[in-house]
């Protein structure tokens, strides 16, 4: 199975849009975890907006599930309501927060807020030469060298899947794939953005350790809350950078 490793690093960058010298003045940030009238009607996507400083920031939530009242989280709700946030709002930029699992073999512990750098399914297995290389769909993730080094953020790569538990297909696909945090959303909202042109930042907070001792669900739901707090902080000091620069200088 084809991985990140295999697809070079200058036709991943080659890929990115080039970035705008103009402020950045309208955000929207994804989250996985508010209705909108032009959204369709019958979708629980919902939507916040307001202004902050010279920044208009909307936040869009997938919301719950219509028939059993949960999130809607995995990558075909992210995906779609990714697609509907940009078509509707035009954004300068796309941010994903959200939360992950993280590997201690990696060097991830509970609580560390990560800037992502790269961008890859584990579990989209199409063993057909070029098909394996779609399947794993890698893509580079908004590069900010700035933002990192100001903030003093960790950086790894990221991969998706629509499970919570991991196999141990996903696993080899993940080790492949040379991930730190592994999450629901990330890599369809990266694939929709790089579509649609639109750069986009993602910061993944760690709720739990993947190769530890405890079960994902348990220790997952234990750190939520704190985990989350951590990660408000941090988008916080990301649109606080954002706030009155260019692309070029994040």
């Amino acid at each position: 199975m084809a991985a990140l490793g295999d697809q070079s690093e200058e036709q991943a960058m080659a890929a990115q849009p080039k970035p705008q010298n103009r402020p950045i003045s309208n955000i929207v940030i994804v989250v996985g975890t508010l209705r909108l009238l032009w959204f369709p009607q019958g979708v629980p996507w919902v939507r916040y907006q307001g202004t902050y400083k010279d920044l208009n920031i909307s936040l869009i939530w997938p919301g719950k599930d219509p028939t059993l009242g949960v999130d809607s989280v995995g990558t075909i709700s992210s995906a779609l309501v990714t697609y509907a946030a940009i078509q509707a709002l035009q954004p300068d930029l796309i941010i994903n927060a959200g939360t992950a699992g993280g590997f201690k073999a990696k060097g991830a512990s509970i609580g560390d807020v990560f800037i992502v750098s790269d961008c890859a399914f584990h579990d989209r297995r199409i063993p057909i030469p070029v098909f394996d290389l779609y399947g794993v769909g890698l893509r580079k993730a908004f590069v900010a060298p700035n933002l990192v080094k100001e903030l003093n953020l960790k950086v790894g790569k990221l991969s998706t899947g629509d499970s919570l538990d991991m196999t141990q297909q996903d696993e080899s696909s993940i080790i492949a794939n040379d991930a730190t945090v592994k999450d629901m959303e990330g890599a369809a909202i990266a694939y929709v953005s790089d579509l649609l042109k639109v750069p986009a930042i993602f910061v993944k907070a760690v709720t739990d350790i993947i190769d530890g001792d405890k079960p994902t669900a348990e220790e997952f739901l234990q750190n939520l809350a704190a985990v989350t707090t951590a990660l408000d902080l941090a988008v916080e000091q990301v649109i606080n950078f954002i706030n009155g620069k260019c692309e070029s200088e994040l």
